[in-house]
């Protein structure tokens, strides 16, 4: 193993903030599970964000799970100076032989390879390989694919094809909680409000940051006096600072004379005394006073603003309001998609509350699903009908305990068997149990796998997923299905995670365990396993000719495939299903 791997270059010591918040996710998954998450996983940056750390992270977070993991950590620059040189000696093919035996190859700087024709066609070559082989590639950059130029259609095609996720500046909370990381490391004290004051100057990334950490400890160990809040600009050399340091103890700030011509309008002068007051006396408060006024009066409340003016201190007022207008942003989204739904929606006052947003998002939910009816369970399968025995009592209790506390004991529940074990009867007829108390999705995964191609076809993925978030209860029943299906696996397990936040109840079956179903990624089959997992015995298959006669005059039409023996009578409510498998 290469690069900046020493191990400080971990997860745990990596500060996490709504600028990485994904990026950190992604590596984590692919930490995990290196070649099945995100595969190759592109994460991209401005120098000094920390790209570096994050995919560093994930190479030692990688080894810590599989000390047997080949792990490359290498550069845009390094590999290309390595193409060279076996191109020097001869001995081309020694590249993609060194290369192919790597499980986990992670490329920092990739945008070094910019006119680098030779280097980028064997790369190509080299990530056919290990794709092919399920090895798993992660690249970094400081710039989006698209966005590196001259660089192969083909070899740009592959780095989008798996996940790009970026890497912003660091908010105000990212930076102090960075700055109190690196000084407890550093063994390096700071008087109160120090840290403060520095995270609230705007740097443009981490180096810079810890830079202006390390010049406040130099100039507290040279002068051998602390520093004080009131004299970090000073120090840093930010304009705006005062021209003295505040003496410790000392309680006068120092004095602002005006000396007023002769001849000077006094007027004129009130009204410049008047806006150099407004420069120089807490102007964040005069910012979040206009922004409050201004959303008050386009009818929303700023409850979180009001509390923000009560604080003694100036917070990060640019990344408060920046993040306060998105909110704003997407509360009209949704009223618009309730609207579009059910007029009556509109203008309804979780629209009009930052902090209702989760309430705005029920309504839209909701008011998706009385459009677009949840798939409901066979109502001919219910508790009542269950005919409980020795190979189906635990899965049987499981179910009641659900319908009486739904969410709560065994969430999710995944039950399974072989055929014929009675899997589909069982979560039917909770779902018909549930159904007067709860909104309930019942489907195949067959039906899941085909109602998400249709969304994609007709650009309707965001009703599809707003339809089964709604979802109280949700049984998907088959999930074998699934297997190979990597785009399903990933809305599953989104919706899953929603669900499961809820408190929405879920339940599984399968022919197998989740542990044993094929071609299922670990994040799913993890989540599936983390709750009760109940097995079901086969039930002895009973014959088919009696029931058929004893049928004669009033079957209309009769099949059996490998998963039911169904009867279809005129009248459908006299409709008999039984399982056989």
């Amino acid at each position: 193993m290469s690069g900046p791997l020493d191990g400080t270059y971990r997860f745990d010591t990596f500060v996490v903030g709504s600028s990485n918040r994904l990026a950190v996710s992604a590596a984590r998954a692919v930490a995990e599970a290196p070649g099945s998450a995100y595969n190759p996983l592109f994460v991209y940056g401005g120098s000094g964000l920390g790209k570096t750390h994050l995919v560093a992270a994930i190479a030692h977070q990688a080894q810590v799970i599989n000390p047997d993991l080949r792990v490359e950590f290498t550069s845009g620059e390094d590999v290309a100076e390595h193409l060279h040189r076996v191109i020097g000696s001869g001995q081309a093919h020694r590249f993609i032989e060194h290369y192919a035996q790597v499980e986990l190859l992670i490329l920092d700087d990739v945008q070094f390879l910019t006119g680098q024709r030779e280097t980028q066609s064997e790369l190509l070559r080299l990530f056919n390989i290990m794709q092919g082989t399920g090895r798993q590639l992660v690249l970094t950059s400081d710039r989006q694919p698209s966005e590196i130029p001259d660089v192969d259609q083909r070899l740009l095609s592959r780095l989008i094809g798996g996940l790009v996720v970026d890497v912003g500046a660091p908010d105000f909370e990212m930076r102090l909680a960075i700055l109190r990381n690196v000084a407890v490391a550093r063994g390096v004290a700071f008087a109160d409000g120090v840290l403060n004051e520095v995270a609230r100057l705007a740097f443009g990334n981490v180096r810079e940051l810890k830079g202006a950490l390390n010049k406040l400890s130099a100039f507290q160990q040279l002068e051998g006096t602390p520093v004080a809040p009131p004299d970090v600009r000073a120090v840093l050399g930010e304009r705006t600072a005062p021209t003295r340091f505040t003496t410790p103890g000392a309680s006068h700030p120092p004095r602002i004379e005006a000396i007023i011509p002769d001849g000077t309008d006094y007027d004129g002068f009130l009204a410049d005394v008047l806006q150099e007051v407004e420069t120089r006396v807490e102007p964040w408060r005069v910012a979040l006073g206009e922004a409050m006024s201004h959303w008050k009066s386009q009818g929303y409340r700023v409850t979180v603003l009001e509390r923000a003016m009560q604080l003694s201190t100036a917070p990060d007022v640019d990344g408060l309001l920046a993040t306060f207008t998105s909110a704003i942003e997407h509360l009209r989204d949704l009223e618009a998609q309730a609207g579009s739904l059910d007029p009556a929606l509109r203008g309804h006052a979780a629209f009009r509350d930052v902090a209702a947003i989760p309430r705005a998002q029920q309504l839209v939910e909701r008011a998706m699903a009385s459009i677009v009816p949840l798939p409901a369970p066979s109502p001919v399968f219910t508790r009542e009908r269950i005919d409980v025995s020795s190979a189906n009592h635990l899965a049987v209790k499981a179910i009641d305990s659900v319908i009486e506390h739904p969410g709560t004991r065994y969430n999710p529940l995944f039950i399974y068997g072989p055929p014929g074990s009675g899997k589909s009867h069982l979560v039917h007829a909770l779902g018909n149990a549930m159904r007067a108390r709860a909104a309930v999705a019942c489907l195949s995964a067959n039906a899941f796998v085909d109602e998400l191609i249709a969304a994609m076809q007709e650009g309707g993925m965001e009703r599809w997923r707003l339809r089964f978030r709604a979802a109280e209860l949700f049984i998907l029943d088959d999930v074998d299905v699934l297997a190979g299906k990597e785009r399903t696996q990933e809305e599953l397990f989104h919706l899953f995670n929603y669900l499961y936040e809820r408190g929405a109840q879920i339940v599984l079956t399968g022919t197998h365990a989740p542990r044993d179903l094929p071609e299922l990624t670990d994040r799913l089959r993890s989540r599936f396993e983390g709750g009760l997992v109940v097995a079901l015995q086969s039930r002895a298959r009973p014959r088919v000719a009696p029931l058929v006669e004893r049928a004669a005059g009033e079957l209309d039409r009769f099949f059996e495939d490998r998963e039911k023996t169904i009867w279809n009578w005129p009248d459908l409510g006299g409709r008999l299903i039984e399982e056989y498998r």
